[in-house]
């Protein structure tokens, strides 16, 4: 039996050692490690069927108390949750805090959950250049529910609405008098907005912006004829709502599987990882020919300088690695 193999039934019986090797080699730059991961994404067989949730929302709305909580209120009724956390990476050193496993702390002592914060290396809505891999291999594991918390919102969130089921936006309250500040994107990519810290004094003011983000939904429109998208309060912090807001999730994710909505979206999904790994090997190739690696010093030196087009300049390194 292969490496490969080995790890591959290490991981479908549970391991979570074998899970954490198996993502470390999805997310490592060396050759040697990605040609093992895509061995062992083969000996894996087809992917699987777990609920797939995106959660996204702007610095402060308090996304990890609310994925600690929630986790904790899924593993309650009988699910297995992974959560991939993507933190943010520096622009200058590359390096991230990491510290979402920190913060979720109650639920990173479960057995039954899994967390693995994992640096975005600068990409495009703070996704790490791995997710998808990662959330094949932790269906693979066991896992039935995998939370993917994304960095920042915007219209870059694109990146990881395109490789779940569902696309979860949460908001603090006050929100809703703030709508002019809140890109139009963020609202046409989720499936579901959720007001946190819907407790205390601020109960008023979340139903407010549950009212007003409600009407902004239908400004902006469905996404499709099998779902219209939601607004509704919840309280990370004291676990209120979630019952409502797990409710509508799974009723989402059932609209879009009986109408084969959800088939054509994996569908999609997968041509996308396609064209994404052609793009990243095609890069990878052309900074390895010998011939770029001898010109590209002196080329970024000219175009740094003004002393040539950078459309210029690709072109030449695009025709020496032809040569």
């Amino acid at each position: 039996m292969s490496a490969a193999a080995e790890l591959a039934a290490a991981l479908k019986s549970g391991d979570r050692l074998a899970l954490a090797r198996a993502i470390t080699l999805a997310e490592s730059t060396r050759p040697d490690h990605q040609r093992a991961a895509r061995e062992l994404l083969r000996c894996l067989g087809p992917e699987g069927g777990a609920h797939r949730i995106g959660v996204s929302g702007p610095p402060g709305v308090g996304k990890s108390t609310f994925l600690d909580a929630f986790g904790l209120f899924l593993l309650e009724r009988g699910r297995r949750v992974a959560v991939l956390a993507v933190d943010p990476s520096s622009t200058v050193s590359g390096g991230s805090i990491l510290g979402d496993k920190a913060r979720m702390h109650r639920l990173a002592q479960d057995e039954r959950a899994f967390i693995r914060p994992s640096p975005s290396g600068g990409s495009l809505g703070g996704v790490a250049r791995r997710t998808r891999e990662c959330l094949l291999l932790c269906e693979a594991a066991g896992f039935d529910t995998l939370l993917v918390e994304t960095v920042g919102v915007g219209q870059s969130e694109t990146a990881v609405a395109e490789m779940v089921d569902g696309f979860l936006v949460l908001f603090q309250p006050g929100s809703g008098d703030e709508l002019q500040g809140i890109k139009r994107g963020i609202l046409e990519l989720a499936d579901v907005v959720a007001v946190n810290k819907a407790d205390g004094e601020q109960a008023a003011l979340a139903r407010t912006a549950v009212r007003d983000l409600s009407a902004a939904l239908r400004l902006v429109g469905a996404r499709g004829p099998e779902w219209s998208a939601r607004a509704l309060a919840i309280s990370g912090k004291e676990g209120t709502g979630f019952a409502e807001l797990w409710a509508v999730l799974q009723e989402h994710r059932s609209a879009l599987a009986a109408s084969g909505a959800l088939e054509r979206k994996r569908a999609a999904q997968r041509v996308r990882w396609m064209w994404s790994a052609v793009e990243e090997q095609l890069h990878a190739t052309l900074l390895a020919h010998p011939a770029v690696r001898a010109r590209r010093a002196s080329l970024e030196a000219a175009v740094g300088a003004g002393e040539m087009p950078p459309v210029e300049a690709a072109e030449e390194l695009l025709r020496l690695a032809r040569t």
